[in-house]
């Protein structure tokens, strides 16, 4: 009888240390503040790639590269397109999306965030007030204003 007790009681004691370690798990999965980039949108404690329906491309918020169709080949670089290197990514909308590769479902985002197109309301990381955001020490996650592109990636990579 001793047995059964302290075999259920050591069943128990894993089956509820697993289920707490799994669900700290998918609370660090499902938080991603900190990488964020300060041009982005407030309000989301998870980001997975954010669409910029001005110019018609993603933004891969873990990996910090700009996704977006080129000659027929999708592109993923830590810098805007040429075409778009004087695009404002500050002032410009933003539509968080959080689905693996939402890039190949790019007619549904197209038609569905076509209003927000032009739009320059959205409240940004940079210019909130909320200290779950700033903690970078000033930094800001190694954006340039201008530039459009991180300090450690300036080279365009096809996958």
């Amino acid at each position: 009888m001793k047995k059964i007790i302290l075999t259920g009681a050591i069943l128990f004691g894993f089956v509820v240390s697993s289920q707490k370690t799994q669900a700290q798990l998918r609370v660090g999965l499902n938080i991603n503040i900190g990488s964020q980039p300060v041009w982005g949108p407030v309000g989301y404690d998870y980001a997975g790639y954010y669409y910029l329906p001005d110019i018609d491309v993603y933004y891969n918020v873990p990996r910090h590269q700009f996704v977006y169709l080129s000659n027929n080949q999708w592109v993923f670089s830590g810098a805007l397109p040429p075409r778009y290197r004087g695009y404002d990514l500050y002032s410009g909308y933003k539509v968080v999306l959080n689905e693996p590769r939402p890039y190949l479902h790019g007619d549904i985002y197209r038609s569905r965030y076509a209003p927000y197109r032009g739009r320059h309301d959205q409240v940004i990381i940079r210019n909130s007030h909320d200290s779950r955001y700033h903690h970078d020490n000033g930094n800001h996650y190694g954006w340039h204003r201008h530039g459009n592109e991180r300090n450690s990636d300036r080279h365009h990579h096809r996958h």
